[in-house]
């Protein structure tokens, strides 16, 4: 696949995304949006894949919505920004949150307005001590998108939530980390060994294991305690019937390392 906006590889059972348009802070535009796609329709269809790992090129992660990839003027014709989340950044969201795999994403730098929703849609994120977070949809007067209104409350509480929507004020990564809003604020020069590290990691463990976490995680936020006991009755079946289960169970017993095939 040949892409001008993205790079994407795969290596030992990592995909790695970076956003490349750094004379741009890898805004999106266009172009951008119809790459990504293509690429995750690899990562969902390949099955030698079994760790995504997205990062920035450059100084930012991604500064959001590329302002200058629509045609906006103070006299123009208003256009529909409902028409963009609905083709574009919904299901951008929802691919990557559906992925049975880990998705971690490692953020070199700034992540504002819906780069900063793309980043927080990950499974694991990881932060460049320089790297910020900054929900800057309040300084043009539109809402927060691509699942921040959701996703915000539920990591550092409504109270923070509102004043980082309503302020858009700059967060940076260790009172991040402090918050909860990521997994770790890592140096700036130790982000990308660590965060390939831990793909590395996460690319040889239970794949399907780990996708019956995350499905489990997510309903827990909205099912009952009883709800959530029978879904993990049910989830536990589906992991006791894979190869993994029984490989890890025979590499405790025999005290070697466990080979995982992520089935």
């Amino acid at each position: 696949m040949n892409f001008t906006t993205i790079e994407f590889s795969i290596e030992a059972g990592v995909a790695l995304l970076t956003l490349n348009r750094p004379e741009k802070f890898n805004s999106f535009n266009t172009d951008m949006h119809r790459e990504i796609r293509e690429a995750l329709k690899e990562v969902r269809s390949n099955s030698e894949i079994r760790c995504l790992l997205i990062t920035g090129k450059g100084r930012a992660f991604c500064a959001g919505q590329d302002l200058g990839d629509r045609a906006v003027s103070a006299e123009g014709e208003a256009p529909d920004l409902g028409e963009s989340v609905e083709t574009n950044y919904n299901p951008l969201i929802r691919a990557i949150t559906s992925l049975e795999m880990p998705v971690i994403c490692a953020v070199n730098g700034v992540a504002a307005g819906a780069g900063s929703s793309f980043a927080l849609a990950a499974d694991i994120v990881l932060a460049a001590r320089s790297a910020s977070f900054i929900q800057a949809f309040c300084k043009i007067g539109v809402i927060p998108d691509s699942g921040s209104t959701w996703v915000l409350p539920r990591l550092v509480g409504m109270a923070r939530a509102k004043g980082m929507a309503l302020l858009g004020d700059k967060l940076p990564a260790e009172k991040a980390e402090q918050w909860g809003l990521i997994w770790q604020c890592l140096d700036d020069d130790k982000l990308e060994a660590e965060s390939r590290a831990l793909a590395a990691h996460l690319a040889t463990q239970p794949t399907k294991g780990l996708s019956l976490i995350k499905r489990a995680l997510k309903a827990s936020t909205a099912n009952s305690l009883d709800e959530q006991l029978e879904l993990e009755k049910d989830y536990m079946r589906q992991a006791g019937q894979t190869d993994d289960y029984r490989e890890g169970v025979a590499a405790f017993m025999a005290k070697r390392p466990a080979v995982f095939k992520g089935q």
